[in-house]
């Protein structure tokens, strides 16, 4: 199928919700905050393939939870294939979407476009991890046992981050590549967790996340509260 029919078909957003009972699915293990959860989602989306997707919740702090058995880590996403086999994490799961839509259409098949857009989602992928890991030292630890000097690492990844994308925002594609995807997905769990506190010195990777949302319908149908 050509590209533009697949854009077409990536305006129409619906994931099917649970149970394991319905043959010939997909079966995504996630969160709805999760934002490489959401990158899964909006892959799926763009390549007109979330019909095939049902959305089973996960609990990674449950031990009896069948996530532990599907990834080893115990971390989402995780994608169940419809023969019972498993992929994880993200950059797998976007990868192998990518090859079930015919290869090509989210990670480049020219060399050039294809490692830049690689490059992309390792610096995305990277900031939300560091944002992930800030999140983690609150969750976890009492505040009187913060460690600032390791708050600071993690912070300084993002803000540096922010930094290279605000003075050379990605492009956008027809269909939004792995990179592109990333990077929305960073910015809107830093809307989610951090109240947005980039915006107001990052106008252009603002202005970027709008026609991101304006072209990826999925984008706002994927959005949850804090």
């Amino acid at each position: 199928m050509h590209i533009a029919d697949d854009h077409v078909r990536a305006q129409h957003f619906s994931f099917r919700e649970t149970s394991l009972k319905e043959p010939h699915m997909m079966i995504l293990r996630s969160t709805p905050p999760s934002p490489f959860g959401r990158k899964v989602k909006l892959a799926a989306s763009v390549l007109g393939l979330s019909g095939e997707i049902k959305i089973e919740p996960a609990d990674t702090n449950d031990d009896n939870d069948s996530l532990r058995r599907q990834n080893p880590i115990g971390k989402i996403p995780v994608l169940v294939l419809e023969d019972g086999s498993t992929l994880y994490d993200s950059r797998v799961i976007l990868e192998y979407l990518d090859h079930r839509a015919g290869g090509g259409k989210i990670i480049p098949a020219q060399p050039g476009a294809r490692f830049a857009a690689l490059r992309l989602q390792a610096l995305a992928d990277g900031a939300t991890d560091a944002q992930i890991l800030v999140l983690y030292e609150g969750r976890w630890r009492a505040p009187e046992h913060h460690v600032k000097k390791w708050l600071d690492y993690q912070t300084d990844k993002i803000m540096r981050g922010l930094a290279a994308l605000e003075a050379e925002p990605p492009s956008l594609d027809a269909i939004p590549n792995v990179g592109q995807i990333a990077v929305a997905c960073f910015l809107g769990h830093r809307d989610l967790r951090f109240a947005g506190d980039w915006r107001a010195s990052h106008p252009k990777l603002v202005a970027w996340l709008d026609r991101f949302a304006a072209q990826v319908p999925a984008y706002a149908a994927t959005k949850v509260a804090a």
